[in-house]
């Protein structure tokens, strides 16, 4: 993947750098918000990894422009900033995905690889995830491998949460932000029930699982084990 950096600190920068070059990923790496939108402009790139607290114009400023002029490639947060409103502001903004510093490679490897996986076609309200899922927001129809399947509203709110975002790992703090809302009396033993509630009816009695499960991180909708 060809990935533009946005990194303040000299270390890290290096760092990360150095590690995706040893992954085979060409990585442009600037400082600051200003030599960003340069790079932005002028190259073509597969994934941006944004730090928050960047000078001249933050992460979350750059993320904001990207999606005002319609560039849709996927955008990675790298962030400090772990409380609850923090993460919704930056997902808010058109983030993809966002990583808490400190973070181990591994993750943001892994977090790398998901945002590469983008199988899930949306046209309009309809989203189709090969022959295997079709969904439909408007009308709450949802058919899997040709089986049209009944679901409770959080059951389906969660499935249009993962289908848009096919690939990626999702944590169960970010569901429970965005599927069931920043001020709601949820846990995440709740989560982990209503996704099993969810996997009983869209994968258990199919041979194919779409809704994995990724230890330590939380879940990943994918046509992939």
């Amino acid at each position: 993947m060809h990935i533009l950096l946005v990194e303040d600190d000299e270390k890290l920068g290096m760092l990360v750098q150095y590690k995706l070059g040893q992954q085979f990923h060409s990585v442009d790496w600037v400082q600051d918000g200003e030599t960003a939108e340069e790079y932005m402009r002028r190259g073509t790139y597969d994934l941006y990894i944004l730090d928050w607290m960047v000078p001249y114009k933050s992460g979350i400023e750059l993320c904001r422009d990207l999606r005002e002029r319609g560039d849709q490639t996927a955008v990675l947060m790298l962030t400090a900033k772990d409380a609850v409103p923090d993460r919704v502001a930056g997902l808010r903004a058109g983030a993809d995905d966002y990583l808490v510093k400190p973070f181990a490679f591994e993750e943001l490897d892994a977090r790398i690889h998901a945002l590469g996986r983008r199988p899930a076609e949306w046209t309009g309200d309809e989203c189709r995830l090969g022959e295997t899922l079709l969904l439909n927001r408007v009308t709450h129809e949802v058919v899997r491998s040709g089986s049209p399947v009944s679901l409770t509203r959080r059951e389906f709110q969660l499935l249009t949460f993962l289908l848009l975002h096919t690939g990626q790992i999702i944590s169960r703090e970010q569901l429970m932000d965005q599927v069931w809302g920043v001020d709601a009396e949820v846990t995440p033993n709740t989560v982990d029930a209503t996704v099993k509630l969810l996997r009983k009816k869209i994968d258990d009695p199919f041979p194919d699982k779409i809704i994995h499960s990724v230890r330590g991180l939380g879940y990943r909708l994918s046509l992939e084990e």
